[in-house]
């Protein structure tokens, strides 16, 4: 499911038009951005929670010439799904 088909279902599901289904998405996704950029944590019960994790600088191999490169620190949004969730598929 691509992010168009994903907006006609919840448009459907939520009974509003797909303008404003793309529009709550697009600032879902916005509001979430700016609050990991802040370095705050989202926790949404019975769904899961959004964080920023940060990689230590390391080297690695580069595998077509073996060669080891540097690899520079970096954070990463991270999404865990809740037990909750999960119970969902595993019943």
């Amino acid at each position: 499911m691509n992010k168009q088909q994903f907006i006609k279902e919840f448009a459907d599901k939520a009974n509003f038009t797909q303008k404003d289904a793309g529009i709550a998405f697009d600032a879902m996704v916005a509001t979430i951005a700016d609050t990991l950029k802040k370095g705050e944590k989202i926790q949404i019960a019975g769904f899961g929670s959004f964080e920023v994790k940060s990689r230590a600088a390391r080297t690695g191999i580069n595998p077509l010439t073996k060669e080891k490169v540097k690899i520079s620190a970096s954070k990463n949004p991270v999404f865990k799904f809740g037990n909750s969730f999960k119970d969902l598929f595993n019943k």
